[in-house]
């Protein structure tokens, strides 16, 4: 397993804190066009996520890529979640890799 670059757990809060960086982020996909996907995060706010193939309405997909601005990232990888997942838990496990238990975060 490759360390030397690891990608932080974002929602869309946290993202503008890591332009440039690589970002792991949950999102809904709300609109594609087969470029640019419209998603929300895990925290209710839009998302504009470059790289993603056709996904489903309304599944969720977690991708890995480099964060581009405060409300884009461009996919690298992405796993297909399907149309259920528990965004609560999702939006606390970020907010704890950002804050008191970041060292356990690489």
């Amino acid at each position: 397993m490759d360390t030397s670059n690891p990608a932080a757990f974002v929602n869309a809060q946290l993202l503008p804190n890591f332009i440039g960086k690589k970002v792991r982020a949950v999102v809904q996909v709300n609109e594609s066009d087969g470029e640019v996907t419209t998603a929300k995060s895990t925290d209710d706010n839009q998302l504009t996520i470059k790289g993603l193939p056709q996904v489903p309405l309304m599944n969720y997909v977690e991708v890995i890529g480099i964060a581009e601005s405060n409300q884009s990232i461009h996919a690298e990888i992405w796993t297909d979640f399907g149309n259920s997942f528990d965004t609560n838990s999702y939006n606390q496990l970020c907010q704890l890799a950002n804050g008191e238990f970041k060292s356990l975060f690489l």
